[in-house]
């Protein structure tokens, strides 16, 4: 398979960190080796990649530590977090990748941008926060912390209180000439990780950092289409999207086009907290495109190769697509 037009892989948290597993540095380079080897083998065929990822576990780690220093130390807001998260994971996974393209005499840089993101203050998100992040907290401990930082903080049944925080849409991404630059030049790239670091403009037109999460899928489609990549892969933990999930009447779709796809998240098959994101950030990858032949493809980690060739992963493409 040679893939000459570029591609966003966008890994899900499960790339990097497992679920079943505590999450410290040595397994998370264990599975980023892992994750690379699949990498590999998309770029050792011909695709020209550019990767983004999430940051969910790691940042949550990062906020621990915080939480465990704050009598000796001084804390670090939520998009400092996220930009230490993010250029950490960036090392990861340039390291391995590099050392999995030479293992295999492929000598590349692979280069990790620190990214970041433009959102609008003005964002519904900022007033009704819903993305939940960090520990777990006592009832006692939850009202401290609201009335010393502000924090807003939910009840979560029979696990405790959880910070919450905003998750706007992001609107532009400050770094994406240099991107397309380097992407045009084929560098293999590691960008805009864990959605981005989120920033707002002032009336000067300057840049400060903002406590807010953006949902990684939704960059991962912003800078798809600013790229002007031919396919946006969505790498998560399922072979296929289905409707009725986990359901009995479960039923694994292989293509769709975005009309589908919004008729389907008007009918609830994809809630917000899992696949919802993904549909939405393709679907706005492929309105946004200028190209005719793009598609979104949401698979597998190990499925990439067969889900570009159309044996795996489902497909999304717009109405007119030639292939609708």
């Amino acid at each position: 398979m040679r893939v000459e037009s570029p591609i966003v892989v966008a890994l899900g948290g499960n790339a990097i960190s497992r679920p079943d597993q505590l999450g410290d540095i040595p397994q998370q380079f264990e599975n980023t080796r892992r994750t690379a080897r699949h990498l590999a083998d998309l770029i050792e065929s011909g695709g020209q990649v550019l990767i983004t990822h999430g940051n969910g576990p790691q940042v949550g780690h990062v906020l621990r530590c915080v939480e465990l220093a704050a009598r000796e130390l001084y804390r670090l807001p939520l998009e400092v977090c996220g930009a230490y998260t993010q250029g950490g994971m960036g090392y990861m996974i340039a390291q391995c990748l590099r050392n999995e393209l030479r293992s295999r005499g492929i000598d590349r840089d692979v280069t990790a941008v620190i990214t970041s993101v433009e959102v609008d203050p003005a964002d519904p998100a900022f007033q009704n926060p819903t993305k939940p992040i960090g520990s777990f907290y006592r009832k006692d401990k939850a009202e401290e912390l609201a009335r010393e930082y502000g924090w807003k903080l939910v009840s979560i049944p029979r696990q405790g209180y959880r910070r919450v925080v905003p998750s706007p849409l992001p609107k532009a991404i400050v770094e994406i000439e240099l991107i397309r630059r380097l992407a045009q030049a084929g560098e293999l790239l590691v960008v805009a990780g864990g959605g981005g670091i989120p920033v707002v403009r002032d009336a000067e037109g300057n840049y400060r950092g903002i406590e807010a999460v953006i949902d990684k899928d939704r960059t991962a489609g912003l800078l798809a289409a600013a790229v002007q990549a031919a396919t946006l892969l969505i790498v998560t933990n399922v072979d296929r999207v289905a409707l009725n999930y986990q359901q009995p009447n479960e039923r694994p779709i292989e293509r769709m086009t975005t009309s589908q796809a919004q008729q389907y998240l008007a009918q609830g098959h994809f809630p917000a907290g899992s696949m919802g994101p993904k549909i939405e950030a393709a679907v706005d990858f492929l309105e946004n495109s200028q190209r005719p032949d793009a598609a979104a493809v949401i698979c597998g980690l190990e499925k990439m190769i067969e889900a570009l060739e159309r044996r795996s992963g489902t497909w999304i493409v717009t109405d007119h697509s030639p292939t609708a």
